[in-house]
């Protein structure tokens, strides 16, 4: 049953209120009549007794206190969805943008999403291959896997964000898979080289596209993501295909959340974020999966531009918890040019053990990634002995890592935004660079992927 209440009690920035509402519930979306005959549109977000809260999605300029109709529509906020939206830009709330008319939905499903069963969840398998090296041997994404790309300010993320986007495949071809990307908070020449650089690639038949820009009202901004799940779920659980969300940026998402829990006076937690911050970025993150019963997966990357580099920041730091490893770009490897620039000892793939070796990339990938990890993390001492007494006084071992380093840096982790390397290539390149070091140093691997695999032993 649709209710209809005649006038506003108070109006606070984008809030309205409106007192003795019975039989509300909340996110219910409503309908609001100003004189002049507009619409606007709006979802209770608080309810205290009789007494609900409104956000008002176009803003409460011209909203009259007395005449303005606000009427409740008795169900949640709902996104329409169908096959025809893959290749399609929408706007933060659902609705296209791209000139090609209305879509025509099979049906309509609230995008806050159906918590899935724990029971019902099936372990990650099987990977996903970007063309990335870094990504593909070191922190291999896993189907269903929700794995963050921490980023900084002004960093080379949005270039990154797109290569994936334009490279990103499955093994098995012959399995749908499409990828929905969300932007929120971005600026519009940033939309415009999302956009520009998916039609040109050809790519923007496979992704269904939410954009949601920085002058665009911060309740957008916090329903784009519900949106953008909302789709990826209806395409994997329900068309069987294998979906790759993209989210960036979470920083602005969250910084909306801020000044959404303000405009309610909410008591702040940590830097001013609301308290359950936590809780509603679980909300996000925790919809990547795969079930029992469908053949299809939800597979999350949320890229995040960390305040003042700062990883301890509340927004990277709640990330990390909920999430299944990460990927951080370095700053001092941005400004050198690298790219992409991931910074590999920091970055982890929790779930990769699971997804890779023999019947999935190849036998060796495992011995691999932990030595290429190992043999890394020891250049970095071998720099800073080289620091203290200079590289000539170094031991013939440590001017191995020192080249090492260089040449992994340079060969392995810098590839330009359009090289697509196939996992087969990426794992001979990290065999090449090992075959610097001196054979006693490769104690992670077996003698026999040695003698088959390193190209100075040479099978």
């Amino acid at each position: 049953m649709i209710i209809e209440y005649v006038g506003v009690n108070e109006i606070n920035g984008s809030l309205i209120a409106i007192e003795g509402v019975k039989d509300a519930f909340y996110e219910e979306t409503v309908d609001i009549m100003l004189d002049n005959g507009t619409v606007r549109h709006g979802r209770i977000v608080q309810l205290e007794g009789e007494r609900a809260v409104i956000q008002v999605f176009e803003g409460t300029s011209s909203i009259s206190l007395t005449n303005t109709k606000t009427r409740l529509k008795a169900k949640p906020m709902e996104i329409a969805l169908s096959p025809e939206m893959i290749g399609r830009i929408f706007d933060g709330v659902g609705k296209p943008i791209d000139g090609l008319g209305e879509l025509f939905p099979d049906e309509y499903k609230n995008i806050n999403g159906t918590p899935i069963n724990p029971v019902s969840r099936v372990y990650p398998k099987n990977y996903i291959r970007t063309g990335i090296s870094t990504i593909d041997v070191l922190t291999t994404l896993i189907r269903g896997q929700k794995l963050p790309i921490f980023s900084g300010s002004g960093m080379s993320h949005n270039e990154l964000a797109v290569q994936i986007v334009r490279q990103a495949e499955i093994a098995d071809n012959d399995k749908g898979f499409c990828i929905v990307f969300a932007a929120m908070g971005v600026k519009n020449d940033v939309a415009d080289y999302f956009k520009r650089s998916f039609e040109e690639s050809g790519v923007l038949e496979k992704v269904v596209m939410f954009l949601n820009l920085s002058n665009d009202p911060i309740i957008e901004r916090i329903l784009t993501p519900r949106c953008a799940l909302t789709a990826a779920e209806y395409l994997a659980f329900e068309l069987n295909m294998h979906v790759l969300v993209i989210m960036t940026d979470m920083t602005p998402y969250c910084e909306a959340l801020r000044e959404f829990s303000s405009s309610k006076e909410e008591i702040p937690g940590r830097k001013g974020y609301p308290g359950y911050l936590y809780s509603d970025l679980a909300s996000l993150y925790e919809r990547a999966g795969m079930v029992k019963g469908s053949e299809g997966s939800v597979t999350q990357i949320p890229i995040l531009t960390m305040p003042n580099d700062d990883i301890t920041h509340p927004i990277p730091d709640l990330t990390g918890y909920i999430t299944e490893g990460q990927i951080v770009l370095d700053r001092e490897m941005n400004t050198r040019g690298i790219f992409p620039p991931v910074n590999v000892l920091p970055s982890l793939s929790r779930l990769m053990k699971d997804g890779i070796g023999e019947g999935f990339t190849r036998e060796d990938h495992s011995a691999l990634a932990n030595q290429l990890f190992s043999s890394y993390a020891k250049v970095t001492d071998a720099r800073s002995l080289a620091s203290v007494i200079g590289e000539d006084e170094l031991s013939s071992t440590d001017k191995k890592y020192i080249e090492f380093g260089r040449k992994f840096e340079d060969e392995f982790v810098n590839q330009g935004d359009d090289a697509n390397r196939s996992i087969e290539q990426s794992l001979d390149l990290g065999w090449k660079l090992l075959s610097i070091l001196p054979r006693s140093e490769l104690d992670r691997i077996d003698d026999s992927l040695l003698k088959k695999y390193l190209p100075s032993e040479g099978a």
